[in-house]
């Protein structure tokens, strides 16, 4: 399966929840009748509905809804400006990945329970499949069962893996990794950091000291701090974000179990209230379900089929 129909998939329930709540009066509002007047009252509210229903969030269907009303009366169908705007929303937050050092050294961050850990091992694999070599890094010191999980997705994805004790200092095993990285001319080094919540302090601090290891070790470390979030939480992962962004620098957003959500809109309203680019989605639970986003591929599969 492609990638494209791999997105496609997992915004299934979303497309259902979305186009279902708007279909009829996008149908009218594009009748050719109707496409050179305003926008009537009716459709915008339902237009409000259906975005904010997807978890676009209210300051995104702000954004959309206000250039449907400025750019209605031209000739263009709803769902173009829709569709149009969505897709700028996306692209207005894309930012290339840094690159340039080697090794490169990602770090990866998230509350609990958004699939992190497994995520580490889906992103190892893919890197692997596009030609790099990364080198795991177990910096979750304090729960065994995370060290071990992440050994069978290192396994699975045929990559090395640091690891060390229980109890070790987080730090220590990132500087242990990096060194590793360099002695075997990996390409990446990916930290999998401890689950913690946005507002446990001292292990936010946790996460700075990790960042300053890795900056002593390598220039610029780490290159990528990507926050895993879990899509299923909606709106709440961007209060997570914003905490993680000013505590650990996130600069990109791994968006996990889009496959398991009506509500797969969260990724517009990160894009728009974050102004921070998707790198990456989980569409799945196997191996080779975490795919890199692309804001093209997102919209058209949202909007594939007729309203």
């Amino acid at each position: 399966m492609g990638f494209f129909d791999k997105i496609r998939e997992s915004l299934a329930r979303t497309k259902q929840q979305f186009v279902g709540r708007f279909d009829e009066v996008v149908k009218r509002a594009d009748a050719p009748e109707s496409r050179s007047r305003p926008v009537d009252v009716e459709t915008i509210e339902a237009l409000e509905e259906a975005l904010i229903s997807a978890d676009v969030g209210i300051a995104a269907a702000d954004r959309i809804v206000a250039t449907v009303r400025d750019r209605r009366g031209r000739g263009d169908s709803l769902r173009d400006l829709v569709k149009e705007e969505i897709r700028r929303i996306l692209h207005d937050a894309e930012r290339p990945a840094p690159d340039g050092h080697r090794p490169h050294v990602v770090m990866i961050v998230g509350v609990n329970g958004t699939g992190k850990t497994t995520t580490v091992g889906k992103l190892a694999r893919l890197m692997k499949e596009e030609g790099k070599t990364p080198i795991i890094c177990a910096a979750d010191t304090f729960r065994a069962a995370a060290v071990e999980q992440l050994e069978i997705w290192a396994h699975r994805a045929g990559v090395d893996l640091i690891r060390t004790h229980g109890g070790s200092d987080p730090a220590a095993v990132v500087f242990d990794a990096i060194a590793a990285g360099k002695a075997r001319q990996r390409d990446v080094v990916l930290v999998d950091t401890a689950g913690r919540l946005h507002t446990r302090v001292n292990l936010m601090t946790e996460l700075d000291k990790i960042r300053r290891i890795a900056a002593r070790e390598v220039e610029g470390a780490p290159h990528e701090v990507l926050l895993v979030l879990d899509a299923t939480v909606g709106q709440n992962g961007l209060v997570q974000a914003r905490e993680f962004m000013n505590a650990a620098g996130v600069n990109g957003i791994i968006l996990t179990k889009l496959d398991g959500t009506a509500k797969g809109g969260i990724a517009i309203a990160i894009a728009h209230d974050l102004k921070l680019p998707i790198r990456y989605v989980g569409v799945g639970e196997a191996i080779d379900d975490l795919i890199p986003f692309s804001p093209d591929e997102y919209v058209d599969a949202l909007f594939e089929e007729k309203w």
